[in-house]
C-alpha cells in the first residue's frame, strides 16, 4: 500500500542537511516565486535532532490548542517529542505545550501474533523516505502495521486518517490515555462508548514541579466507521477500539477541552462538522499562509528564503490555547478549580482567546517587536489573555501552565510586553487598571520577589533587598527558594523592567510613580565593578564575589555569565558605556567579545554539545540564548552602526542559517523566541528596550534580502529596498525615507504605521568611522 499514490502532495519535502553554500540557486524568476507560497518554504524538520517536546509542530494550526503530531520519543525533557533520528513512532499526541501533553493515540492492526503483547509493545518503525511533512500538516507509514497515516487539525481538533491493509487483520486504535511525554505524566485514563461511531474520555495530567496543580483534559472522538468493540488493559490502563466494516479508509475526530466532554463535542461541532479531509488541510494552509504572507521577501537563495519563513512559521508556536470555542477555559489560580467564561461579543463569540504561554523572558527582544509590528492582533490577544489572569487569581502571569501560574523564569517579563502593546497602540483600554496590575508585581509581594518555579514564597527572588539595597544579593542569605536565584541578572533584569513600567507612568501622567521607577531602572549600576569592568555578584553585606570570572556559567547570572550579562542594559546604553570608560572603551570591549565569540559560532551550542565541550558555556556573546541576544545592535547605541551591521549580519549567517534537522536554534528556542530573532535580524530591524518607550524606535541592522515587503494591519506596507544585500554587501552606505535622503538608523512606529519605503543602498566596504 503506497501513501504517495494515494493523497495529493500538501507540503514540500526538503532533502536532509541542507546547508548555505556559494553554490546555492537563486530563486530563479518571478512566475517561479509567484508559484511558491510562504507555507511551501517552510521546513519543519529544523533542528529536531535536539528538540524537546513542545518543540517541533506538524499537524497544527498558529497557537492551536491541538498539536497533533507524532511521538518518536516520549522520555526526558529534552529528548522527547519528534526526535528526528529515532526511527519508530510511539504514538500520535495531541497537546505539546509548555508544561502539558496528552491523548496519544495509535492506529494498530491485532491478529493472534500480538493480541497479547500490544498494550506495551505498539511502537513502530518508519522511515523519512514517506514521510511528508508541512504547516498543518503530516503522513506517514507505521512499517509494523502496513499503516498509511495522515494527520491535519483545526484549532480544537485533530482529524486522522488511516489507510488500513485488508487481508486478514483486525483493524484497531489503541488509545495510549496514561503514558508519559516529557516532564508530563497523564494518569486515570478514561473512555467510554457513546454510540456506534462515538466515544468519550478523559485524563488527568499530573503536577510537575513547574506546575503545581494537576490539569484535567476531556476529549470525544467521532469515527467515519462503526465501533466492533472496546477492550482495556487493567495493567496498563490502555484502550484498544476495534472497528469493524470497510476500514481501509478511516477517519477519526478528536477534539479536545480543559473545562468538559461537552464543550470538547462543541468544539467539534463548531470547528470541523464536515469530514472532508482534503479541505481541512487547504484550509490550515489558507490559514498559515494568511500569516506567514505578511512578509514577503525577495532575492538571496532559495535556502535563504526557506530558512526565513521557517523561522516566522517558530514565531507563531509554541503558546497554546486553552479556552474552548464558545470560550469557557479553565481557571486553575484559585483555591478550587473553576471553568471560567471569556467575555464574548455582540455576536456572541469570544472577545479573545485564552493561551498557555512560557515565560516572556526575552520577548523583549523578539515577540514584542516582531508580533507588534506584523502580528498586532495575536499581540492584543495575548496581552488580554495575561489580564484575565490578573482578574482571576490576582497577579498578572509570566509564564502560565494550563489556567494556573507557574513562575518560570524570574522578574516581571509580562511587563515589557504589556507596556510595548500600549506604546504602539494596540491597547487603548483600562490603561490606568492595567497600570496598577503591572504595578502589583514590582512591589512587595509581587512577581518580582518570586524566584524561578517559587510557588508557595516570594523569598527567592530578593525583591525586599532590592527595594532595600538597590540591587539583589548572591547567594540569597535566606538560603533556596526556586530557581534562578541569581542576584547580579536578577538586579539588572528588575532595573530594566522598572523603566519599562517607568514609561507607561510617565504616559499616565503618574509623575510621583515615574520618577521612583526611573530611580529604580538605575539600580543595574550597583551590580557593576568599575574596577574590572564588569557586572559582579555581590552579598548581603556590599562585598563582592571573590575568586570571580565573567566567564564564568551561572556564577550570579542567570543561564548566563558575567561578560553576557554585563550588556543586559537596554534602556541606558549610554549610562553603561560611562561606566565602562566611555562609548570608544565599550566599542572596543564588545568588538573583542564579538571576535572571540565567532570562533564557537556565536553560541554556547545544545545540551550535547556542552557535554563534549563544556567551554562552550564560558564564550562571552551567546545567541543560543536570550540573555546576550541584543548585543550586536548595541553598537548603534555607541555610535557605531557599522559594526551592528556587520555583526548582525555574521550572526544571522552563522546562527540562523541553513536548514537541517541536526541545528537550527543552537540552544533553546523558547516557543518562538529564536525564530522571532532570526526574522528580525533578517529584516533588519530591531527594539532594544522592547518597544516601550514613547513613540517606539526600530534600530536599523542589515537586511539579508533585497526586498521585504511588510503589510500593515492598517492597509498600509512598510517595504525596505535593499540592493546587494542578496550579495553579501553588508554595510548601509546611504538611506532614502520615500525617496528623500535619511540620515538617522533608527525609524520611529508612528512613521512606520504611516505607510513608508526605505531604501538601503548597501556595500561591502566598511565606512571610516571619525
Amino acid at each position: 500500500m503506497n501513501l504517495f499514490s494515494k493523497v495529493p502532495f500538501y507540503g514540500i519535502y526538503i532533502i536532509l542537511a541542507v546547508v548555505l553554500s556559494s553554490c546555492e540557486a537563486k530563486v530563479e524568476t518571478k512566475e517561479t516565486a509567484k508559484s511558491i507560497e510562504p507555507v511551501d518554504l517552510v521546513y519543519p524538520q529544523l533542528d529536531t535532532e535536539n528538540s524537546r517536546w513542545f518543540f517541533f509542530s506538524s499537524a497544527s494550526r498558529p497557537f492551536g490548542m491541538v498539536n497533533l503530531s507524532p511521538d518518536t520519543e516520549v522520555d526526558g525533557a529534552w529528548g522527547s517529542g519528534y526526535r528526528y533520528k529515532v526511527d519508530t513512532v510511539q504514538g500520535f499526541s495531541h497537546i505539546h505545550a509548555w508544561q502539558l501533553s496528552g491523548l496519544s493515540v495509535m492506529p494498530v492492526t491485532v491478529d493472534d501474533s500480538n493480541e497479547k503483547s500490544i498494550y506495551t509493545d505498539f511502537k513502530s518503525k518508519f522511515s523519512h523516505d514517506k514521510e511528508k511533512v508541512s504547516p498543518g500538516y503530516h503522513a506517514l507509514s507505521l512499517e509494523k502495521y502496513d499503516i498509511d497515516v495522515e494527520l491535519t487539525s483545526t484549532t480544537r481538533v485533530g482529524l486522522h486518517k488511516y489507510y488500513y491493509p485488508k487481508e486478514g487483520k483486525k483493524a484497531a486504535i489503541l488509545f495510549n490515555l496514561n503514558g508519559i511525554l516529557g516532564p508530563n505524566e497523564n494518569t486515570d485514563g478514561l473512555l467510554e462508548q457513546i454510540d456506534s461511531k462515538s466515544l468519550k474520555g478523559e485524563l488527568v495530567i499530573k503536577e510537575t514541579t513547574r506546575r503545581p496543580k494537576p490539569v484535567k483534559l476531556y476529549f470525544a472522538i467521532d469515527l467515519n466507521a462503526e465501533i466492533a468493540s472496546i477492550e482495556k488493559d487493567d495493567k496498563t490502563g490502555n484502550y484498544l477500539v476495534f472497528l469493524k466494516g470497510d476500514t481501509d479508509e478511516v477517519l477519526m475526530k478528536a477534539g479536545i477541552s480543559y473545562t468538559s466532554f461537552e464543550n470538547a463535542k462543541g468544539n467539534i461541532d463548531t470547528e470541523l462538522a464536515e469530514w472532508n479531509f482534503d479541505q481541512t488541510v487547504k484550509d490550515s494552509r489558507k490559514e498559515w499562509n494568511g500569516l506567514l504572507g505578511r512578509i514577503k521577501v525577495e532575492g538571496n537563495t532559495e535556502i535563504a528564503q526557506k530558512r526565513f519563513y521557517t523561522d516566522l512559521w517558530h514565531s507563531l508556536q509554541g503558546r497554546r490555547i486553552i479556552s474552548d470555542v464558545n470560550g469557557a477555559y479553565p481557571d486553575y489560580t484559585g483555591e478550587t478549580f473553576r471553568v471560567g467564561q471569556l467575555p464574548l461579543d455582540d455576536s456572541g463569540k469570544p472577545k479573545f482567546h485564552h493561551y498557555n504561554s512560557d515565560s516572556f523572558w526575552g520577548a523583549q527582544w523578539t515577540l514584542n517587536t516582531l508580533w507588534g509590528l506584523v502580528y498586532p492582533d495575536i499581540m492584543e490577544d495575548f496581552v488580554n489573555s495575561l489580564m484575565q489572569y490578573y482578574k482571576d487569581g490576582g497577579m498578572v502571569p509570566r509564564g502560565p501552565s494550563g489556567g494556573n501560574y507557574t513562575y518560570v523564569m524570574t522578574g516581571a517579563s509580562s511587563t515589557p510586553f504589556i507596556v510595548s502593546a500600549i506604546q504602539k497602540g494596540l491597547i487603548t483600554e483600562d490603561l490606568d487598571k492595567i497600570y496598577q496590575a503591572l504595578k502589583k508585581n514590582h512591589m512587595a509581594g509581587g512577581i518580582m520577589g518570586k524566584a524561578g518555579y517559587e510557588h508557595n514564597t516570594t523569598i527567592g527572588g530578593g525583591l525586599k533587598y532590592y527595594l532595600a539595597n538597590g540591587y539583589v544579593p548572591h547567594p540569597i542569605p535566606e538560603g533556596r527558594f526556586g530557581g534562578h536565584q541569581d542576584g547580579a541578572s536578577m538586579t539588572m533584569e528588575y532595573a530594566y523592567q522598572d523603566w519599562t513600567l517607568a514609561q507607561l507612568a510617565k504616559k499616565l501622567r503618574n509623575t510621583e510613580d515615574y520618577n521612583y521607577f526611573l530611580k529604580r531602572s538605575q539600580n543595574y549600576k550597583n551590580v557593576f565593578d568599575t574596577s574590572i569592568g564588569w557586572m559582579r555578584p555581590k552579598d548581603v553585606a556590599g562585598k563582592w564575589r571573590e575568586n570571580y570570572s565573567p566567564y564564568e556559567h551561572e556564577n550570579g547570572f542567570i543561564e548566563s555569565n558575567g561578560a553576557q550579562s554585563t550588556w543586559f542594559v537596554p534602556h541606558d546604553e549610554e549610562g553603561l558605556a560611562q561606566l565602562m570608560g566611555g562609548k570608544s572603551a565599550a566599542v572596543e570591549k564588545l568588538d573583542e567579545q564579538f571576535k572571540t565569540a565567532e570562533k564557537l559560532g556565536f553560541t554556547a551550542g545544545n545540551s550535547h554539545s556542552q557535554e563534549l565541550h563544556p567551554e562552550y558555556r564560558n564564550i562571552p556573546i551567546n545567541y543560543g540564548n536570550q540573555p546576550s541576544i541584543q548585543t550586536a545592535f548595541i553598537f548603534n547605541k555607541l555610535d557605531r552602526p557599522d559594526l551592528t551591521q556587520y555583526w548582525s549580519r555574521r550572526v544571522a549567517n552563522t546562527v540562523f542559517g541553513g536548514l537541517s534537522p541536526a541545528t537550527g536554534y543552537n540552544g533553546d528556542e523558547d516557543q518562538g523566541l529564536m525564530g522571532s530573532l532570526a526574522v528580525l535580524m533578517k529584516i533588519g530591524l530591531f527594539q532594544m528596550n522592547g518597544g516601550t518607550e514613547e513613540n517606539p524606535k526600530y534600530e536599523f541592522g542589515s537586511p539579508s534580502f533585497d526586498k521585504v515587503s511588510i503589510s500593515l494591519q492598517n492597509g498600509k506596507s512598510l517595504i525596505i529596498n535593499s540592493l546587494g544585500a542578496s550579495n553579501d554587501d553588508v554595510f548601509i552606505k546611504s538611506i532614502q525615507l520615500n525617496e528623500s535622503p535619511y540620515t538617522k538608523y533608527h525609524i520611529t512606529h508612528d512613521l512606520i504605521t504611516s505607510g513608508v519605503t526605505l531604501d538601503f543602498q548597501m556595500t561591502s566596504e566598511q565606512p571610516t568611522i571619525e
